[in-house]
């Protein structure tokens, strides 16, 4: 039963309720559609002969003799990322195999209901791919939702694990949020060469003093085998919110891809959804799971963890899919009480195998459920407390069993209490990312792996339209003395929004040579920003006339991490003209076929959503 005695932050508990009153009305309406197509269920039932003979015309005979049985038996559709270019989700390749066997044993069957396709940052990063990278997103919302339009299933498992295919896998599955939901992760590949190693290559590469060869040498090194990168970027940091909005089954994040344990969870996720049906007495449809307080749980976790700035975006385009709003002021708020316990690169040195060693995401539930920070009264694809998410998970004779994380007071754990600490004895007082407000709009920024040295810089602008422009700029050596990047005309509608995570080591270079620097931009660097502060999507951005778009050479401009300020001094905006876009930018790799994402995108503190719906 849940529990009614607990008692939560008072800046936590008043976030969630304002959220709770901001979103009364939609909030109402989408669990009342929700429940109007529940009313249907079991969906094969509705349909003909002709259709359902056509939903398993190519099953075997045992499957549709079950298939038939709409009643009682139970169905359930598989959606994949699985490709096998991506390490993260090349392990995914036998998993509905397993998951079909599984089920089949309990007298039910499961179908492949479609893939979703699944592009890679890392492969397209400073590419003109990447400018496609935000728009797959809603790409795969749409081919879940056609995948499950079929009508013939009786709860998902959602395959997938990295940037954009959590949050366009969940977007979907609350728009079908009658039917219960289990995502089901694959896991990081092995530790490689440490990231603090990889990242000095890459500066040296940048700075000119280490060659091509050297530079592959040593990505190659990092990122070796199947699973996900280990450093704390977007993939893995869906993977921890997947944990503490109840979506996974407890501890099953951060297991390798190739363990028992591993293998385990994917049959258990297999019978725990079956299990959750509306055919059965426990019924638990992701609308339910998916509420306010889950909503709020995943933001304070993002902030006391220091995860990746996507997750910005992405928590407030899948709230708005539940009928939930949630403002960048929530984030701020919950920033200001919520604090960094966890140090993962490239907010610390440890990776996520070190993070999971340390007590993983069970022990950081633990901390903050033991801190009063977050909401232990909601429903879970396991049951009805976040308690049971507190827990660490291990194979014993071919079954998980559960035990209690370590703790920083485990005489055992000193290497651990570096990685992660309770809320009493944290990294910082603050979470990992910041708000900040000005003249130029809204935009945030991820603390928790700058200096606090650099967290105040008032220097002229230089202003670029490209990153490609940057990049000429370093190699020319024009970037003397100390400056604020603004590069601009990188936000959703002028380009996709890429990342910019080119210009980096450029910037760590110069800052490494005593220059104050730092980034001001409408586009994003995600959960590998690192020592250079960053102002990350302004809003509005250039695009849209923002005020980024009338900043010219030499501007003084003041980012003030301490105070949340971002803004132009010395001058009137008002009076200037807007900056022209460039040309050009929106042809070749396909990217001309997505002028409709780029045209109908909404701002990114919405969520930057390009897909609509209506909520009548």
């Amino acid at each position: 039963m849940n529990n009614l005695m607990q008692t939560v932050n008072p800046v936590v508990q008043e976030v969630t309720d304002t959220i709770i009153e901001r979103s009364s009305t939609s909030r109402t309406r989408y669990l009342s559609q929700m429940r109007s197509q529940a009313q249907l269920k079991p969906h094969r039932s509705q349909l003909s002969c002709t259709n359902l003979a056509h939903s398993f015309a190519a099953s075997d005979e045992e499957e549709k003799i079950i298939l038939k049985q709409a009643h009682s038996k139970a169905n359930i559709a598989i959606v994949t990322a699985y490709n096998d270019m991506l390490s993260a989700h090349q392990p995914l390749q036998h998993y509905p195999e397993l998951i079909k066997q599984t089920l089949l044993k309990l007298g039910h069957t499961a179908q492949v209901a479609g893939g979703v396709p699944a592009m890679c940052d890392g492969i397209t990063q400073g590419q003109p791919g990447m400018e496609l990278s935000l728009f797959s997103r809603d790409t795969i919302a749409l081919s879940t939702a056609v995948a499950l339009s079929h009508n013939v299933f009786d709860g998902t498992l959602c395959l997938g694990v990295c940037d954009k295919i959590i949050p366009g896998l969940l977007m979907a599955a609350l728009r079908f949020g009658h039917l219960p939901t289990i995502f089901v992760p694959a896991g990081p590949m092995g530790s490689g060469i440490s990231n603090s190693e990889k990242a000095k290559t890459r500066q040296l590469f940048a700075e000119g003093k280490a060659s091509q060869e050297e530079l592959l040498d040593s990505e190659s090194k990092s990122y070796h085998s199947a699973g996900t990168c280990t450093f704390y970027g977007t993939a893995n940091t869906n993977q921890m919110l997947m944990e503490v909005m109840g979506l996974h089954l407890p501890d099953s994040a951060f297991t390798p891809p190739d363990s028992g344990l591993r293998h385990a969870f994917i049959e258990q996720a297999a019978k725990r959804i079956s299990e959750i049906t509306g055919l059965s007495n426990h019924y638990t449809p992701v609308a339910d799971v998916v509420s306010e307080k889950t909503i709020v749980n995943a933001m304070v976790t993002l902030m006391a963890t220091g995860g990746s700035t996507n997750l910005i975006i992405h928590l407030t385009a899948i709230a708005r899919c539940a009928g939930i709003h949630i403002t960048l002021d929530d984030f701020d708020k919950l920033s200001s009480v919520v604090p960094l316990i966890a140090r993962v690169y490239p907010n610390g040195q440890a990776d996520v195998n070190q993070f999971h060693h340390a007590g993983g995401t069970s022990r950081v539930i633990h901390e903050l459920l033991a801190a009063d920070l977050l909401h232990d009264d909601v429903t879970t694809v396991v049951g009805d407390t976040l308690r049971d998410y507190a827990r660490r998970a291990a194979l014993k004779s071919q079954t998980i069993v559960y035990h209690s994380p370590p703790s920083d007071t485990d005489n055992a754990n000193t290497t651990g209490n570096d990685i992660i600490r309770s809320a009493d004895a944290p990294f910082d007082a603050i979470g990992g990312i910041k708000r900040l407000k000005g003249n130029l709009g809204d935009a945030i920024i991820k603390v928790s792996a700058v200096p606090k040295e650099q967290w105040v810089i008032k220097a002229p602008a230089r202003v670029f339209h490209d990153q490609a422009d940057f990049i000429k700029a370093f190699h020319d050596e024009q970037l003397t003395g100390d400056f604020i990047a603004v590069v601009r005309f990188q936000g959703p509608k002028a380009n996709g929004m890429p990342e910019l995570h080119k210009l980096m080591p450029l910037l760590g270079s110069l800052q490494d040579k005593g220059q104050k620097v730092a980034l001001v931009t409408d586009g994003r660097l995600s959960g590998a920003s690192g020592k250079v502060p960053a102002a990350l999507h302004i809003c509005p951005e250039a695009m849209q006339l923002g005020p980024i778009s009338q900043i010219q050479e030499g501007d003084m401009i003041e980012l003030d991490c301490h105070q949340g300020v971002l803004k132009v001094t010395g001058c009137d905006l008002s009076t200037r003209p807007f900056a022209q876009p460039p040309s050009g930018h929106v042809q070749g790799v396909g990217r001309e076929l997505f002028s409709v994402f780029r045209h109908s995108v909404g701002p990114t503190s919405q969520g930057a959503i390009s897909i609509q719906w209506e909520e009548a």
